[in-house]
């Protein structure tokens, strides 16, 4: 891993910067191949028709799309693998923001939300909503309620800490997309409660759309580090038959522009 991402800095820029845009666009793509796929079996109405309650489909909410195979599978699938590449994302985060932060408990406490968050969405994806309404329910509320919270906390800590002199800009293009996730949430809850299930889903859409773009953009600061993963063997007696393997998660190292 260590040589791989040594031998992947291309103009002193890491590759680990497109981490954040790859899982987005995966994301996206999983979550709209789920969509077509529940079109295409009439499990839901398009999200540019009207919705009759008459008929046999639903309104194309994220869950309601995933929620009958054989798009439920391919978004469990999706969902789990989103749980798992967010958190990669948010650990990095924290690793980057570590040394460069007066009061770790904000940095230690976006990590934990986010983990918590990433857990709601192997609930989602886990449990479908016809089935298990209440346990989908919370990973909904875990990953959209939790999800906003980080966008926000993440946005006052790239202000704060300012990487590069690039703070300021990136802030307030995560400002941005924050106001705008937590506008389409409470959108979506509001068009809910007033049963307008078209304007919902579409909210709810554009919700999740806003979230993977605010994770894509840690590519901003992410082209500046690497990471490493080193396996070292340590001095033992003769009398042992073997030797003890501590992994150990490395410093972030700057690169040299």
């Amino acid at each position: 891993m260590d040589s791989g991402v040594r031998g992947g800095r291309m103009r002193g820029i890491s590759l680990w910067a497109l981490l954040p845009p790859l899982y987005s666009l995966c994301v996206t793509i999983g979550l709209w191949v789920v969509y077509f796929v529940a079109v295409n079996t009439g499990q839901v109405v398009p999200l540019t028709s009207q919705y009759r309650r008459n008929g046999s489909a639903r309104p194309p909410y994220i869950s309601i799309a995933g929620n009958s195979p054989p798009a439920s599978c391919i978004f469990s699938e999706v969902m789990n693998l989103a749980a798992f590449g967010g958190f990669v994302i948010a650990l990095l985060r924290y690793l980057q923001l570590k040394n460069r932060i007066d009061k770790a408990w904000q940095n230690v406490t976006s990590l934990v939300v986010f983990s918590i968050g990433s857990f709601g969405m192997t609930l989602i994806g886990n449990f479908q909503l016809f089935i298990e309404e209440d346990i989908h329910n919370f990973g909904t509320f875990l990953t959209f309620g939790l999800g906003t919270v980080f966008c926000w906390g993440q946005s006052y800590l790239t202000f704060k800490v300012n990487l590069r002199n690039e703070g300021f800009k990136t802030s307030m293009l995560r400002f941005l997309l924050s106001g705008c996730i937590t506008f389409c949430l409470v959108l979506y809850f509001s068009l809910m409660f007033q049963r307008l299930h078209m304007h919902a889903a579409r909210s709810q859409w554009a919700l999740v759309m806003f979230f993977l773009i605010f994770i894509s953009s840690f590519c901003i600061e992410l082209r500046y580090n690497h990471f490493e993963i080193v396996c070292t063997e340590t001095n033992c007696r003769h009398e042992q038959k073997d030797s003890d393997t501590d992994l150990n998660m490395t410093h972030v190292q700057n690169i040299v522009d």
